[in-house]
């Protein structure tokens, strides 16, 4: 049966779609541009044509990958509700227990970002993103009086540096820490970013 003809950003999309998963199985060092070919069942010239190189297509997988749960984020940051809401609902979910997806391919780009320059500064691009969106709603909610956070930026930074060191121990360490603790330990590090005792945040969820 003959392959459906593609526009090359759908053949790109495609090619990054294969990439994350394979990355996902194996790893960003021990993947080949071949893996990536025989998932589609194209030849390592298509891949190469999109991408040129290995590292360029993991830094482009990785970048689309990342955006797709920047999406998610921006959409629990921008519903019409309270900010200490909207705060909750984001960091549980951009937490290691919660269902963001992209954790071990996180993990997978700060390793191999240490050597790779190009994808050191798509991660880092990326976490300025994240980083940048939580700030924004804690500014808004101390504008609304909501709570007490005289540095946004500083709190965003201090959170998800938390959130990053929790993500490598739970995905690592499956079985040091309970998803239960877990969880109420980044809702104890939000309320004191945000100057609120615990219960008063945790009754926002009810």
């Amino acid at each position: 049966m003959a392959r459906v003809r593609l526009s090359v950003a759908q053949r790109r999309e495609e090619l990054l779609g294969a990439a994350v998963e394979q990355i996902q199985q194996r790893g960003v060092a021990a993947l080949r541009v071949a893996d990536v070919a025989a998932a589609l069942g194209v030849s390592n010239a298509l891949v190469l044509y999109h991408f040129a190189t290995k590292e360029k297509l993991v830094a482009a997988a990785f970048a689309y990958a990342a955006e797709a749960d920047l999406v998610h984020l921006r959409k629990l940051l921008g519903r019409r509700t309270t900010a200490v809401r909207r705060l909750r609902a984001a960091v549980r979910w951009y937490a290691p227990t919660g269902t963001a997806k992209g954790w071990r391919l996180w993990i997978e780009g700060w390793a191999v970002s240490l050597r790779e320059p190009a994808l050191r500064e798509v991660a880092r691009g990326l976490d300025g993103e994240w980083k940048a969106a939580l700030a924004e709603v804690m500014a808004q909610g101390a504008a609304a009086g909501e709570f007490h956070c005289q540095d946004p930026v500083g709190a965003a930074l201090r959170l998800t540096a938390l959130l990053d060191g929790f993500a490598v121990q739970f995905t690592a360490y499956e079985s040091t820490v309970s998803r239960t603790l877990m969880q109420g330990w980044v809702d104890d590090a939000l309320a004191r970013e945000l100057g609120l005792d615990r219960s008063a945040l945790t009754a926002t969820a009810r």
